[in-house]
């Protein structure tokens, strides 16, 4: 008898109590990278003709070594900042 009066005050103290905190997720997210397209710089080599001399060709391969460093170091940075 005692078990029926206390079991609906039990039941009723369940209801009473505090609801649990909202929780926060922090789902990452894929968004598309927005990099500038790098443009193939016009190579020093690309001018040559057969009959230039020798200094003008080795000139031409100096300058081409530098410029495709640049456009490496271009293409780095925008990968970079895909990542």
């Amino acid at each position: 008898m005692k078990l029926l009066r206390v079991f609906p005050v039990l039941l009723l103290t369940g209801c009473t109590s505090i609801a649990p905190a909202p929780v926060e997720v922090r789902v990452p997210v894929p968004v598309p990278c927005q990099a500038p397209v790098v443009e193939t710089p016009r190579f020093a080599t690309a001018d040559l003709r057969p009959a230039d001399d020798l200094q003008t060709k080795v000139r031409a391969l100096l300058a081409e070594r530098q410029q495709h460093l640049a456009y490496e170091t271009r293409l780095r940075a925008v990968l970079e900042a895909c990542h």
